[in-house]
Parts: structure tokens; sequence; C-alpha cells
């Protein structure tokens, strides 16, 4: 279900099937045992409404979840951007080896980080975790090792800089990792079957039932591909663009 969920497209296509499918059981249903009677069908109206309403309550706390995640990842790297440029002018408090080593180190880091939002590829993202990590530890042991031989408050100010550097990379991760639970898709997903069975079992006239059994399912599956496109900050159309970081990376080029 996890994996489904990774590829909107996927997840408007099967939706579709799913629901359009469910609504012709609905109507299949309903030739077998006959067409509601008068006096049933308000009853039954009233049921589909309560179940329409429910359905688009659950649609809407769950785009309400993706969209608080989307922000989310966007604040983590507008936090990152001002982590790393922060760190990279408080190189000037270290001595003169280390800050040179530490902002060529930084620039490195700023790269890969740029890296982890642009990829699509999972082969070439485990690749930039690798380097990611191995950057990390390489900027940690710079400045630990030049607060200790000089321990100054201004160094221990450049060594809490380079932890606000390390943190913010962990607060991105598992802002991406942060994902609607499968538990709330399948509600959805079984709220959905249902109001499309109702809708394929109410329908009046038969000559009108292909077009009308059609617009409900559309409408559904579109609304859950764009859930899903928002929750998903890889494989989705929107994406957050790691826009701070780009300029952040060009004014440490600008001469």
């Amino acid at each position: 279900m996890n994996q489904i969920m990774r590829y909107p497209i996927l997840v408007l296509i099967l939706s579709l099937v799913v629901l359009w499918l469910s609504a012709r059981l609905g109507a299949f249903f309903c030739k077998k045992q006959g067409k509601l009677q008068s006096d049933e069908r308000d009853d039954f109206s009233l049921i589909v409404a309560a179940t329409l309403t429910l359905l688009g309550l659950i649609i809407g706390f769950s785009f309400s979840m993706a969209s608080s995640r989307y922000d989310q990842r966007k604040t983590y790297e507008e936090a990152e951007a001002n982590a790393i440029g922060t760190e990279y002018v408080r190189a000037d408090i270290l001595p003169t080896p280390a800050a040179a080593s530490v902002r060529l180190l930084l620039k490195s880091y700023l790269d890969e980080r740029i890296l982890f939002y642009e990829t699509r590829d999972a082969g070439q993202l485990q690749q930039i975790n690798a380097t990611t990590a191995r950057l990390q530890s390489e900027l940690w042991t710079a400045a630990e090792a030049s607060a200790a031989a000089q321990p100054t408050p201004l160094a221990a100010l450049a060594v809490s800089g380079m932890n606000d550097v390390l943190n913010s990379q962990g607060y991105t991760q598992a802002g991406w990792w942060n994902r609607i639970p499968v538990g709330a898709w399948v509600l959805m997903a079984a709220i959905a079957i249902c109001c499309n069975l109702l809708i394929g079992y109410g329908v009046r006239r038969a000559q009108k039932e292909g077009r009308l059994l059609f617009v409900l399912p559309l409408v559904v599956s579109v609304s859950f591909f764009l859930i899903a496109d928002i929750d998903s900050p890889r494989s989705g159309l929107i994406r957050v663009q790691p826009q701070n970081l780009v300029s952040l990376a060009q004014s440490l080029q600008a001469p």
C-alpha cells in the first residue's frame, strides 16, 4: 500500500477503475432487485447524502494533513539553508586552516543537499545519503577539533552552529518520511467504494447510468490523486523546490 501511494498517477488510475466498477456493481444489484419504491427513495437519499458527507470530510481532513506536511517540508528547507549559511559565516571564528576546510566542506555539503531535493532516482538517492553522512562526519570532526584546540566561547559558537546544520538535515529527513497513514487511505477507499455502490444502486434511468456512474468516481479519483501528489515529496508533480539552498549556493559562488 505504501508503494502505491508513492505514485500519484497510479493512485488516479486504480481509484478510477475500482470506484467505477463499484458504481457499476451497485447498478447491477439495482437491476437484479428492482428499482427503489417511492417510499424508499427518501430514506435511501438520506443515507447517500450522509455517506457522501462523510467521504467529503475524510477527503478534506486528508488533504489538510498532506498540505500541512508539504508546508513543513518547505519550512525545513528554509531552516536548513539558514543553518548552512550561518555556519559558513561563523567559520571565520575558527583558525585559518580549519576555517578554509570547513567552508570547502560546507559547499560540498550544500551541493548534496540540493541534489537530495532534486533527484528522483532511488540509486542516486542512496549515493547522496552516503555522501551526506560522510560530509557530516568530516564537518563535525573539523569543528570539534578546532574547538578542542582553542576552547573559547567563540569556538563553542561555531560548534553550536555546526550542530544546527546536522540537526536541520535530520528534521528534513523526518519531514519527508512523515506521510499520511495507510489507515487513512484505507478508510477513504472504503467509504468511497460504499458511496459509489449506493450511487449505482440509486440510478433511476438505465439509459443515463453510463454517464452518471462515471462522474463521482472521476471526481473522487482526482481528489485522491491530488492528495497523493502533495503527500509524495519525490514522486509527485507538486514538489518542494530547494529555492533557498540554490540561492545560498549562488551567493557563496559569487566573487
